[in-house]
């Protein structure tokens, strides 16, 4: 974990709110794993005194290693709004990276990736790592799920990449209309994965958890907290595991990637 002050190199717009923003540092993020995550604080701090919490979208790779990280969000209030506005040259206060990341196993044979939303972020951190790691794309399939078209997000990356995509939106303005854990569950009970990761809302992954837990498939997921640090110290993103377990678990260092069989939605 190293805090530094880095150079913004770029900040992109992706559609209605969407932007992706990419951030020089190099060293610290060498060794970075798919879910770990950042705190960024903005050197502007007139509203925005504490850090804000962003999935590794990916890791910008160059010639002599990794050049930075790149970060998907969502404008939703005063501090994404001024992240919106930064360009090339600006400069934010970056801390990581931090949290426990996706366990990838060598040995899987079957793989499905599911997002729900902004939930995308670290699963294409992910799908870059697991092609790097020599698991092969077409044991990949990704299940993207969104309220309308104009909310999903970085489709070209699991395309190009060569995995199966499956798309669905609320509003059936693109792909499937219905929910994207719909399309999962007909999948696992045809062709069940060794293994399934999933980043999304909350009810999403619930419903991630049963389909996992009645197929007996394992899975992991990233969950969203609330944080103030992001190193454990505030206590503020507790959540619940099993009753046989400790009460709770803290999402930003015991996560935010959890065995979803320990999770107590």
């Amino acid at each position: 974990m190293i805090q530094e002050t880095v150079e913004v190199l770029w900040n992109e717009k992706l559609g209605d709110s969407y932007y992706r923003i990419g951030l020089a540092s190099g060293k610290a993020y060498l060794n970075a794993r798919p879910g770990q995550f950042v705190m960024v604080r903005l050197m502007d701090q007139s509203d925005t005194l504490l850090r804000r919490p962003f999935s590794i979208h990916r890791q910008i790779r160059v010639d002599r290693g990794i050049g930075g990280i790149e970060l998907l969000y969502k404008v939703v209030g005063s501090c994404t709004e001024k992240l919106s506005r930064l360009n090339r040259g600006d400069r934010v206060d970056l801390l990581g990276p931090l949290g426990k990341g996706f366990e990838i196993s060598l040995d899987d044979s079957r793989i499905y990736l599911v997002a729900g939303g902004i939930g995308v972020a670290p699963l294409v951190f992910l799908s870059l790592s697991l092609k790097y790691a020599g698991i092969s794309p077409d044991k990949c399939s990704v299940y993207l799920g969104a309220r309308s078209k104009g909310d999903l997000l970085r489709k070209d990356v699991f395309t190009d990449l060569g995995m199966t995509l499956h798309i669905t939106t609320d509003d059936g303005s693109a792909g499937n209309a219905c929910l994207v854990t719909h399309l999962l569950e007909v999948a696992v009970k045809e062709n069940p994965p060794d293994r399934i990761y999933a980043c999304g809302p909350v009810d999403m992954l619930k419903c991630v958890k049963e389909i996992a837990q009645t197929y007996a498939v394992p899975c992991q997921m990233s969950i969203e907290a609330m944080m103030a640090c992001g190193i454990g110290a505030c206590l503020g993103c507790a959540v619940e595991v099993r009753e046989d377990m400790d009460i709770y678990r803290h999402v930003c260092v015991d996560g935010p990637v959890f065995d979803a069989s320990i999770l107590k939605f």
